[in-house]
């Protein structure tokens, strides 16, 4: 009885442990989504439930709605009192009275940064698993030198190594230009994820039995097509974790991306979009809470999309030793 007690207890506080962390991690997202949701006069309540749900920062964000509000009361009143007016005269007043000065445009800095991270995480897991391959399957000399080297790379610091890229960039000719940034940040991205990415998967691949390839090889598979074949299908668990791994860097970095981006506006991506609205003078906490948390929407849905294949065990049952 006595140990069926603590037994008891221990369960209990092992639920109210986890329950603490759980609700510790949620906490920041349930208040950001509260002030998001709130009225100005709102703002100063304690209270995690807006007294009146507010949706116009999303509406703003989202551009949804937004094509008669940027336009003033008085050109509206002019085209209400003038149906003569042909359709082309109409867009013509709105295009030049619409005030779209105070609209924050985060789609376009949402496209930039889903181009810069799918890109960079597509190309880095691409690398990985040829290079994970070759590091777990095959024998060369150097190959612990070359395995080792590449994670002594991910040792080093970001900060130290941005003046020394940045100079690099300049040097090149490749910071003068917007494609020249782009192609210069997305291989930052990439090289930032490669190491963690190389050695996840060589783990991996080394988890798979041999005997499966040489199947492959019995039947006149090359190389490439014993990887196609037989070790994507087998990976895609490890290959997915990779992949959104390589999103996320790519996705949260702001460091290199606000020297690089710096002279190109129109390129910014969401971390740097944010800061600039923060101390901007359209920092209004329920816009600036609302970008907030749909910056953090495609992480969390990539993760849902892919989470199937985060699964141990793929192999078990593919050969019987």
């Amino acid at each position: 009885m006595v140990v069926m007690q603590k037994n008891i207890f221990k369960k209990i506080g092992f639920f109210l442990l986890i329950l603490f962390i759980v609700l510790f991690s949620l906490f920041p997202f349930i208040q950001m989504l509260s002030t998001s949701l709130k009225y100005s006069w709102d703002w100063g309540n304690p209270s995690l439930i807006p007294a009146k749900i507010n949706t116009e920062a999303y509406q703003e964000l989202l551009n949804i709605n937004q094509e008669e509000k940027a336009i003033p009361e008085s050109v509206k009143n002019l085209l209400d009192e003038t149906p003569d007016l042909t359709d082309q005269q109409r867009a013509a007043i709105i295009a030049k009275f619409k005030d779209a000065g105070d609209v924050f445009p985060f789609l376009k800095y949402f496209k930039n940064s889903l181009l810069f991270s799918t890109i960079a995480a597509s190309v880095s897991l691409i690398i990985s698993i040829f290079g994970a391959y070759s590091i777990s399957r095959l024998r060369y000399k150097g190959r612990a030198a070359i395995q080792r080297g590449v994670l002594f790379v991910y040792m080093v610091g970001g900060i130290l190594l941005l003046i020394p890229l940045y100079k690099i960039s300049v040097s090149l000719g490749l910071a003068k230009t917007e494609q020249g940034t782009v192609f210069s940040l997305i291989t930052i991205y990439m090289v930032q994820t490669l190491p963690v990415s190389l050695y996840m998967l060589g783990n991996f691949f080394r988890s798979i039995p041999f005997s499966i390839e040489e199947a492959a090889f019995v039947e006149g598979c090359s190389r490439v097509e014993t990887i196609w074949r037989i070790i994507i299908p087998l990976s895609l668990g490890a290959l997915a974790t990779v992949f959104v791994y390589a999103f996320m860097i790519a996705w949260n970095e702001y460091l290199f991306a606000s020297v690089f981006l710096k002279s190109f506006k129109d390129i910014f991506t969401l971390p740097i979009a944010l800061k600039a609205l923060f101390v901007s003078k359209n920092a209004i906490w329920d816009r600036i809470m609302a970008a907030s948390m749909l910056t953090a929407v495609p992480v969390v849905v990539l993760f849902m999309f892919v989470q199937k294949y985060l699964a141990g065990n793929m192999t078990s049952g593919g050969v019987k030793e």
